[in-house]
């Protein structure tokens, strides 16, 4: 009798063990999960929420149309980018909330890279003002420069506000919900997919340089593909997304804040950067250097390598 109860013990335990997840009963590998997601939001998102705001609003923002504008980024950013990634985690894993790693982090992890996130930004606009400067034949310059001049239009009509009601609005359509719903997405799924063939590093490389392109702006790519690494060492690091998201959080409200007040694109806080000398700008880049590299000292000191998950359905987590 006893015999027989450790026979069905042990077969109602090897069922366990091998269940498995709709994604893996598919035989879909993991980064192929991860671009086929990429597919599908880029798809839902950049396409027909895109089509949807052209229908509504039409071709381009302006002042008379920017609230619909808004409204339609922020409830893009839900439907097709958040709700997605929601749904998309729980047929990867039986843990969604855990593969998603959206346990609360210490309160000193969170607020230390809000100084990296600032000294980053200020290092970054340095180094697109070096970019500018790099020579491109004419024909090509002039194209570029169009097309960098209809970003930046279309940049300060959307983040731009004229009032102090209307900033509050801009920080949770441009600022908050983009920082939750783009990091659930890359730094909660996409990262975690690649973990599984690569080293959680290498993911959080690879899944930033994703993220610099997904924005389709050539002239920031490299400073997204930076910012998006950074956020992803973050989570890599704490084992919580929430860390990135309000580091993704932080830098957009800087943005959104320096619009309302007026200041230019290429300002520094050490002033104009765009009137700087080269020296002046290379200083800059390296006092911020200092303060980033200082912050991320302490960061490291504070924190510990995140223990993967072995959460059925994360089996090949490394």
């Amino acid at each position: 009798m006893e015999n027989r109860n450790g026979q069905e013990n042990e077969s109602e335990s090897s069922f366990t063990v091998q269940k498995l997840t709709p994604i893996e009963r598919l035989g879909i590998s993991p980064v192929l999960f991860a671009f086929l997601s990429l597919i599908a939001v880029f798809v839902l998102y950049q396409i027909v929420g895109g089509i949807i705001t052209l229908i509504a609003f039409g071709f381009q923002p302006t002042a008379k149309n920017i609230f619909g504008y808004r409204i339609a980024t922020g409830i893009g950013q839900l439907l097709f980018i958040l709700i997605p990634t929601l749904i998309l985690a729980r047929l990867v894993s039986f843990r969604p909330g855990e593969y998603l790693r959206i346990s609360l982090p210490d309160v000193r992890t969170v607020i230390v890279p809000l100084v990296g996130i600032f000294s980053l930004q200020q290092m970054l606009q340095v180094y697109l003002i070096f970019q500018e400067k790099i020579p491109l034949p004419e024909q090509l310059q002039s194209w570029m420069q169009k097309f960098k001049d209809i970003f930046d239009q279309l940049y300060k009509i959307l983040v731009g506000s004229n009032s102090v009601p209307e900033l509050f609005w801009v920080i949770v359509v441009i600022a908050l919900i983009p920082a939750v719903s783009e990091e659930f997405l890359f730094r909660g799924l996409i990262q975690r997919s690649f973990e599984k063939t690569v080293t959680p590093l290498r993911s959080a490389i690879v899944t930033g340089i994703i993220f610099g392109a997904y924005h389709m702006n050539p002239f920031s790519f490299v400073p997204l593909a930076v910012i998006g690494i950074y956020l992803g060492f973050l989570t890599m690091r704490t084992g919580s997304v929430w860390v990135s998201v309000v580091a993704h959080f932080f830098n957009n409200l800087l943005a959104c804040v320096a619009l309302y007040l007026k200041i230019d694109d290429d300002y520094v806080v050490l002033g104009k950067s765009g009137e700087m000398t080269a020296g002046v700008l290379l200083l800059t880049f390296w006092i911020f250097g200092i303060i980033f590299l200082l912050s991320m000292i302490y960061f490291l000191k504070i924190t510990k390598p995140a223990v993967p998950s072995s959460a059925p359905g994360d089996a090949h987590l490394t």
